[in-house]
Parts: structure tokens; sequence; C-alpha cells
């Protein structure tokens, strides 16, 4: 493989490192900010953090985003609006391990979409990685207090990774854009739109200092994330990028062990070996070139 190729498979696996601290602290900021709230200054975090980012660096003659982006800019922000709402209130009712783990449906979702709509080739081992890491999920779902049920937050969580499934396949549509204008306009669109239905809903702003960390927080884990994620979709497409983020709820859940004091069960190092397995099948090509 390039150069090239293993610098964008770094830049997914760092993507999804990034991301995964979101879960175990915005599990603590719940405690002091409401969830919709939450999940805008997330992404506004982003956006801002972004755009200071932009201006103290000189640009790299990137492509700005055009008019003919629009329909998947505006798709962007509203899948985005969405997705972390759904995801704050799951990890409002869920275990910040278990909803750490249900993020590998976004695997699922983002490869499906990506063949069905916009005709991204998926071969063998990317069909075998995403049955793996799907196998994996249940076991580790089941690996609960109430066993194999489908919670309000469980399902709350996968209706989150169903959003950013469809919101991967309309950013790798403008991958080749500026990134980090694609992560201000989703961080600022995104977490305006949140910030309007918290307030619409009855949420009220909190104190500045737990307001700051929260945009800090969005600006490390979503930020960031997601301009890592933009770059390493350019090479190696929304599928395979989206498979190199199973190694995001695994680092969840070690962040919420040390940091929460979560405990999974044995079931966790079966599906983990799993996952391993799943993860090398992902990161392959089949002799045809395909995933």
């Amino acid at each position: 493989m390039s150069c090239k190729y293993h610098k964008a498979t770094f830049h997914a696996l760092l993507a999804a490192a990034l991301y995964a601290v979101s879960i175990p602290f915005s599990k603590l900021l719940l405690a002091h900010v409401p969830p919709t709230l939450l999940a805008a200054l997330l992404y506004i975090g982003a956006g801002v953090g972004m755009a200071v980012l932009g201006a103290v660096r000189r640009s790299r003659s990137e492509e700005p985003l055009r008019r003919a982006d629009a329909p998947y800019a505006v798709a962007m922000v509203v899948l985005d609006i969405a997705a972390p709402v759904l995801l704050m209130l799951g990890l409002k009712y869920s275990p910040a391990a278990s909803a750490s783990l249900l993020n590998n449906f976004e695997i699922v979702a983002t490869a499906i979409i990506a063949l069905m709509v916009f005709g991204e080739a998926v071969g063998k081992r990317l069909w075998a990685a995403i049955a793996l890491i799907t196998l994996s999920s249940i076991l580790l779902t089941m690996d609960t207090a109430e066993g194999l049920t489908f919670s309000l937050g469980s399902l709350l969580v996968l209706g989150a990774t169903i959003c950013w499934g469809i919101e991967n396949n309309c950013t790798r549509q403008i991958a080749y854009r500026d990134p980090l204008q694609i992560v201000k306009v989703k961080g600022l669109g995104s977490g305006l739109g949140a910030l309007v239905v918290a307030l619409v809903i009855g949420e009220e702003l909190v104190a500045l200092p737990w307001m700051l960390t929260t945009m800090v927080l969005g600006f490390v884990a979503y930020g960031l994330s997601i301009y890592y994620y933009t770059y390493a979709q350019r090479i190696i497409g929304a599928a395979r990028t989206s498979a190199y983020y199973a190694i995001a709820p695994f680092i969840g859940v070690l962040l919420s062990m040390l940091i929460l004091g979560e405990r999974p069960g044995n079931t966790f190092f079966v599906a983990l070996a799993i996952m391993l397995i799943g993860t090398y099948l992902a990161s392959g090509k089949n002799e045809d070139g395909m995933l």
C-alpha cells in the first residue's frame, strides 16, 4: 500500500480516537448540561475551534464549497443536528460503555448506504468485517444488566448511528472541498440548529464554565475528529473510513472504565477478539481491489 494510503488510514484511526473521548466526558457533563444543549455546544465548539484554527493557519489552496454542494451540505447539517441530540439522549439512559459500543452500527449503516445509494464498491472482506463487527456489537449489547434488550437508550443511540451513517456518505460527496470549511459548516450550522431546538423545548443555558468545557470537548472530539475523518475519506472512501472507526468504541469503553469506573463483563473480551478480526478484514483489499 502507498504512503498516501497509510497516511489516510492513520487519519481515520486518529479521528476515531479523538471521537471516542466524547462519550465518557459527555456522560459526566450530562450531570450539569441538558442533553440537547450539550449536543449543541459540542458542535458549536467544533465550529468555533476550527474557525480559529483556520484563521491562524495559512491557507493550503483547498477547494472551497460551491453552490452545487449545497444539497449535501444542508443534509449534513440537518443530520448532524439529529444525530448528537439522539446520542446525548441515549447516553442519558445508557451506560457510557454500552453507548460507545453501539456506535459500531454506524459502520453498517455507512457501508450499506455507500453501496446502495452512492454505488461505492464493497467487497467480500468488508462484508465479512461488517458481519463480525455487528456480531461483536450484539454480544456487547448482551453484556448489560438487562440482557439482550432494546432499551430506550439503545434505540436512541442506534438512531444516532443511522443518521451519522447517512451523513458520512453526504460528507464523502464533498470530501475534496476544504476540510476546515466543512467542519465549520457542520459545527456552526448543526450547533446553532441544535441550540434553537434546545431553547424551544425549554432547556436553559447553564453556567459559563460548563458551556466552555463542553465547547472545548466539542473542538477536540468533534471538530478535529471530523477534520481528520474528511481527509481519510478522500483516499479510502466512506465505507472503509467508517470501518476503521471500529476502534472508537473500545477506546470509549476503556475511558469509561478509567474515568467512570464502569466494568464490562467477560463477554466483552470475546467481543473484543471478534472485533479485532473484523477490523483486520476491513483494513485490507480483495484481489479484485475492492474493500
